[in-house]
């Protein structure tokens, strides 16, 4: 199944100032995380993010949260953005039934977020290259589970291509102009 622009959403997880330095690869999850923020701003689908016990753990990175409307972050406590009660009720009313999720750890918050979503029947779509954990060897045993339960892995180059769809749609120039 492709992602749809009109049928998707997307999430950005937990991506704050204090966990940002212990993730492996932590500017390829920046930049890229920014690629599909600044995208799906261009192409109209909504935005979501979270924050872990910011208190704790900082706000979300200031690039990033500059790159998200207003409103559009949710401070929580559990791991899952699914079991945060004022976070998960925001998705139903986006009528948008594919999330694309984004953020860190893989092994934690994105992985309980997407096994949470997809047993509210939601479609998942995890953007690898915009996802990470502090050790390499659980960023591969949360991806393996996620394939393991119906979790499409995905990379950002994916995501903008299948939003998209087509060369010749007015949105094309402007948006792959954001991986050269």
């Amino acid at each position: 199944m492709k992602i749809d622009r009109n049928r998707s959403f997307l999430l950005l997880v937990d991506v704050q100032e204090r966990l940002v330095p212990a993730m492996a690869e932590a500017e390829s999850l920046l930049a890229n995380a920014a690629i599909l923020l600044k995208a799906a701003t261009r192409l109209g689908i909504p935005l979501l993010a979270s924050e872990q016990y910011p208190k704790g753990l900082g706000p979300t990175v200031s690039a990033l949260a500059a790159l998200l409307p207003p409103d559009s972050i949710q401070q929580k406590t559990a791991f899952s953005c699914a079991d945060d009660p004022a976070l998960i009720a925001r998705i139903p009313g986006l009528a948008r039934p594919q999330a694309v999720i984004c953020g860190i750890e893989t092994h934690v918050c994105v992985l309980q977020t997407a096994l949470d979503l997809v047993a509210g029947g939601y479609r998942c779509f995890v953007v690898r290259d915009a996802c990470s954990s502090r050790k390499q060897a659980s960023i591969d045993a949360a991806l393996a589970r996620m394939v393991q339960a119906g979790i499409t892995i995905v990379t950002t180059e994916m995501v903008l291509f299948e939003w998209l769809r087509d060369a010749t749609v007015p949105e094309f120039r402007e948006v792959s102009a954001l991986i050269r």
